[in-house]
């Protein structure tokens, strides 16, 4: 099973870069982009909507969802 954010769902993707040689093909190098996923701890006594279901719970979340958690 393939880590993801509890909240908004990111995941990783494929991502890759075409070089372009002189009168030749173009190799393609491929590498997995993954997200920054950390576990927080989210409190109980939150009050945003996105967060009211996990309220208490320990989760795995991107970078992007614990800035936001942070904001009143």
């Amino acid at each position: 099973m393939e880590k993801e954010c509890t909240i908004c769902g990111k995941s990783s993707s494929m991502g890759g870069s075409y070089y372009k040689l002189i009168s030749r093909y173009n190799p393609s190098t491929k590498r997995r982009i993954r997200p920054n996923l950390q576990w927080v701890i989210v409190p109980a006594n939150t009050t945003n909507k996105n967060f009211k279901e996990f309220a208490g719970k320990r989760i795995l979340a991107c970078t992007k969802c614990i800035k936001s958690l942070g904001k009143k």
